[in-house]
């Protein structure tokens, strides 16, 4: 004898069918994830942790400050670089240059994207990118445009020598406004970025001091 009605066995299927879907749905989307966790870069992942705490507000004004400066201040490290190509004849320049192209832009596009999640402009006021004009602290160790011609107009060892003094400034001024941020700052990604400033530019302040000895 049958003693249930089709209306409650229908019932039971239905649910029965979305608890199956939904554990389908969760368990596609931890393997999607771990999927991209094990294929994705470094870079990438900061930048989605920058947003993701961005918006959960945890940010103040040193770490839009420190961002806002940073960005123009690479752009000039790479227009710096740049000019290496087919002026600098020494190994040891030509590495830097390498490292510096592979670090910064990456950078640059990581603290445009913490800008946008926080509301804020990419430049503190009306001044333009890269150009080494700028105010205050934010541009500490920009070169002028007149270094920078000087630098282009050079090559071989006389580039080299001039490429490594400037930048081992331009380094030296993106290590105190990386040390600010650690105090100052309150982002914990932004933090980790200046952490990673200070340790990889003064590695390379030790190295271009290296290379101005022997030239």
């Amino acid at each position: 004898m049958r003693t249930f009605d089709h209306p409650t066995a229908r019932k039971l299927t239905l649910t029965g069918a979305a608890a199956v879907a939904a554990l389908l749905l969760a368990a596609c989307g931890s393997a999607g994830d771990s999927a991209h966790d094990a294929a994705g870069g470094t870079k990438p992942g900061a930048a989605a942790s920058a947003s993701g705490s961005s918006a959960a507000g945890a940010f103040n004004d040193a770490d839009v400050a420190f961002a806002q400066a940073m960005i123009p201040h690479h752009q000039q490290a790479l227009e710096m670089a740049e000019l290496a190509d087919g002026r600098a004849e020494d190994d040891g320049v030509k590495r830097i240059v390498a490292d510096i192209e592979k670090a910064q832009d990456p950078e640059i596009r990581t603290m445009r994207s913490w800008l946008k999640s926080w509301g804020k402009p990419e430049s503190a006021g009306a001044g333009g990118h890269g150009g080494g004009h700028g105010s205050g602290h934010a541009m500490a160790g920009m070169m002028s445009e007149q270094d920078m011609k000087g630098l282009e107009s050079l090559r071989g060892k006389a580039f080299d020598r001039k490429f490594a003094e400037l930048m081992t400034a331009h380094h030296e001024g993106a290590v105190a406004m990386a040390k600010t941020e650690q105090k100052d700052g309150r982002d914990a990604t932004a933090k980790k970025l200046a952490d990673d400033v200070v340790r990889t530019q003064s590695a390379e302040i030790a190295e271009l001091k290296k290379i101005l000895d022997r030239l």
